[in-house]
């Protein structure tokens, strides 16, 4: 172990690592209960069984890799935000993108993902677009999640009238002149009843700083609707090894993704998957200490971004929405984690979560959307990072992150952050002695979301 993972070196022990591992899989290990949400036969329409299988592998091999190839405590999964995205782009396109499809879409922005990553053209991106735009993706993201949250969870709802644009995933009213939310009904819905214990009592977890409180008051929840008539146990009964006769392995139609040319929704999951991953990447690594020699750093992060690339298509070939490296490591770190035997341990548990697959799958959604609204507060604690004062960049990030819940579109409120951005800076360039830095990479950028949106269509 010492020599596979030089743990001497890192100051650090078996022990030490091995409960580290367990800590970050505590704290990520929603993802095996939410990601069928949006992804599952209620969502983006991929059979349910599928979506867990999908989840765990996918979670379980690329968090090995990482631990193996690249010695860091990073543990991966498919991201939150971007598997909504998924489910959007499935429901909203009226039949002509199937989930096979999709699954195409993130394949080829995994290839994108790797050749820009090869190419250093990932780190050129990272220096271009400024840092306010990157938090306001990442808040706009909480909010769009928080609403999906609420929709699904019975605490929102929303009256469709005939011939308005819905989007069925959380039945979001697009048109201008029809928003129409109305309250759960407290009284006799047992699913919002439900939904409000978990809400309060995986918040109450959180106050309290209890390691995995969202996958302790999912569980919770789920055991609390048993006797509430929420919690359907029938699938108890059935084998709990793992079960590969329905899976999505290989499913994928890459062919079709390129036929009805959906390059924007591929830039979408490469766009949001680039700076979310860096973040993570960057701040986990800072944490453990492995950043402090700044040419091992950046040799050792490079390492990191080329397995987080690979994962991506990996993902897609599993069957699931883009794998990332989650934020939720640092809860590893912070445990003393300093090596890939941190990560080996979390990937080891997720693969070892195929044989709950039975008990997963009767988890009710009153339990897991609750968990949707509160990562949406942790996703909302970078808005503190924006400058609020600097009217540039806060009308950028402003515009980024209400234009994604509002329009019910992630790619909407990064093109709007991107183009005002560049326009107002290089504008202002030549009426202020105030220089704006303003990035060529910028303008390339814009000149591909104005093209998307003129010639292409906004729909």
């Amino acid at each position: 172990m010492d020599r596979l993972f030089k743990l001497r070196e890192h100051g650090t022990t078996v022990r030490t690592e091995l409960i580290a591992g367990l800590t970050t899989f505590m704290t990520m290990a929603y993802i095996l209960f939410v990601n069928t949400l949006f992804l599952g036969e209620g969502g983006a329409g991929i059979p349910n069984e599928a979506v867990f299988f999908a989840t765990a592998v996918g979670a379980g091999l690329v968090t090995l890799a990482m631990g193996f190839f690249v010695n860091v405590p990073i543990a991966l999964a498919p991201g939150m935000g971007l598997n909504a995205y998924f489910m959007t782009v499935v429901l909203s396109s009226g039949g002509e993108i199937t989930w096979q499809i999709a699954l195409g879409a993130v394949f080829l922005s995994g290839i994108v993902f790797i050749i820009l990553t090869v190419t250093k053209v990932r780190q050129m991106l990272l220096v271009a677009v400024p840092h306010n735009l990157k938090y306001a993706i990442t808040v706009g993201i909480g909010l769009f999640i928080t609403i999906i949250g609420l929709k699904l969870s019975n605490l929102m709802m929303v009256s469709v009238n005939p011939g308005t644009k819905v989007d069925e995933a959380a039945g979001a009213v697009l048109s201008s002149n029809q928003f129409n939310i109305i309250l759960g009904d407290l009284i006799h819905n047992r699913d919002t009843q439900l939904t409000l214990i978990t809400l309060f009592l995986i918040a109450l977890l959180m106050v309290m700083k209890v390691r995995g409180a969202l996958l302790i008051g999912i569980i919770a929840a789920t055991l609390i609707g048993i006797p509430m008539g929420v919690t359907n146990l029938d699938g108890l009964s059935g084998n709990w090894l793992p079960d590969f006769s329905n899976l999505a392995v290989g499913k994928l139609d890459i062919a079709g993704a390129i036929g009805v040319g959906i390059v924007e929704i591929i830039f979408v999951f490469t766009f949001v998957e680039l700076f979310d991953t860096f973040g993570t990447l960057v701040g986990t690594a800072d944490r453990a200490g492995l950043l402090k020699d700044q040419e091992k750093g950046e040799k050792t992060i490079g390492k990191a971004m080329l397995v987080d690339a690979a994962g991506v298509s990996a993902g897609a070939l599993l069957g699931t929405s883009t794998i990332t490296a989650y934020v939720e490591s640092t809860s590893g770190v912070a445990e003393g984690g300093r090596t890939g035997l941190t990560a080996v341990t979390t990937g080891v548990l997720f693969l070892l979560a195929l044989f709950i697959a039975p008990l997963a799958l009767t988890v009710p959604s009153a339990a897991t959307a609750p968990a949707l609204i509160i990562v949406g507060v942790l996703m909302m604690a970078q808005v503190r990072q924006i400058e609020w004062d600097n009217f540039l960049l806060a009308f950028s990030a402003f515009l980024t992150i209400v234009m994604m819940p509002f329009t019910y579109s992630i790619a909407n409120g990064i093109a709007a952050g991107i183009v005002s951005y560049t326009f107002l800076g290089t504008i202002s360039n030549f009426f202020t002695t105030k220089r704006v830095n303003v990035h060529w990479l910028m303008w390339v950028l814009t000149v591909l979301i104005v093209i998307r949106y003129a010639f292409l269509g906004g729909e």
